[in-house]
């Protein structure tokens, strides 16, 4: 709140639809507050639109919020470009953890905010890492934010195992350990990437990396990365349920095999390695 008066703010569009980011927003001395109506929330904005009347795609629902604020967007799909200091603050880190500047990169998001339900296990992760590291010669890095250092530990622990050690230097735990800028610089530079349904995997399919997204307990209909990536589910009587913790087996997610996600990831990578040599020609 202090932060948001101190900034002195104009005018703030609000994607949440909750009446909480309504209320701060208010609170703050905000003079204009465009947003969805409904949830109690309509008299606290200035400019409110109203909701659709179907569920759909988040980005298609923000899309929709800008048209109804007289905004006309360029394009359907969120893109991201890194500047080259941010892709160079990533390169200093990778220099700085021996990772080698010719050795394709595959990144990894094992945790999520949302809850564990979101998570696939790590030894599923620690598994696929191998494979990469062993079939495609690639380096995997590890990222999140520091709530998701179990995770990471996790996966070191399963390579760690007897016959897996030779592995682990090629699997870069950099979890907990990057900002924003950083982040985005090292998502740049991969050929490919994992994750479940969550925040860094969002920002690589806007950076235009291919994305495997595993998702379970949330609804890909409405979250699924836009583009053309790999979306991976396994249908069960029960999903989407939006737990954040599995009352029963977490079958969602454990039935998504290592096998298909490496196919997955595999198919990717091969794509995105023959448009960056055909691009370097």
């Amino acid at each position: 709140m202090a932060q948001l008066r101190e900034g002195r703010f104009d005018l703030v569009v609000l994607l949440p639809n909750s009446f909480g980011a309504a209320w701060v927003a208010r609170r703050a001395g905000i003079p204009e507050r465009w947003g969805f109506a409904g949830r109690w929330r309509g008299r606290l904005l200035t400019r409110a639109v109203a909701r659709l009347t179907s569920r759909t795609h988040q980005v298609e629902e923000y899309l929709a919020l800008v048209r109804g604020l007289d905004i006309d967007p360029v394009g359907s799909e969120p893109q991201l470009q890194a500047p080259p200091e941010m892709l160079a603050s990533a390169r200093r880190l990778l220099d700085a953890t021996g990772v080698a500047a010719d050795r394709p990169l595959v990144g990894m998001a094992p945790g999520a905010a949302y809850g564990y339900a979101k998570r696939w296990r790590p030894e599923r992760y620690g598994g696929l890492a191998a494979r990469l590291v062993d079939q495609s010669g690639a380096v995997v890095v590890l990222v999140g934010s520091g709530h998701d250092r179990d995770a990471g530990h996790a996966i070191e622990s399963s390579l760690a195992s007897p016959g897996t050690s030779r592995r682990g230097a090629s699997v870069v735990n950099l979890i907990g350990r990057t900002d924003l800028a950083q982040l985005i610089g090292l998502l740049a530079s991969c050929q490919a990437f994992v994750s479940s349904d969550s925040g860094p995997m969002h920002l690589a399919a806007a950076l235009r990396v291919p994305v495997t997204a595993l998702f379970g307990p949330t609804d890909d209909r409405l979250t699924a990365p836009v583009g053309r990536h790999e979306v991976l589910t396994h249908d069960v009587w029960c999903r989407p349920c939006f737990f954040r913790d599995c009352p029963i087996d977490h079958r969602c997610m454990t039935r998504i095999s290592e096998d298909r996600v490496f196919e997955a990831v595999a198919r990717q990578m091969s794509t995105s390695l023959t448009s960056t040599q055909d691009a370097d020609a």
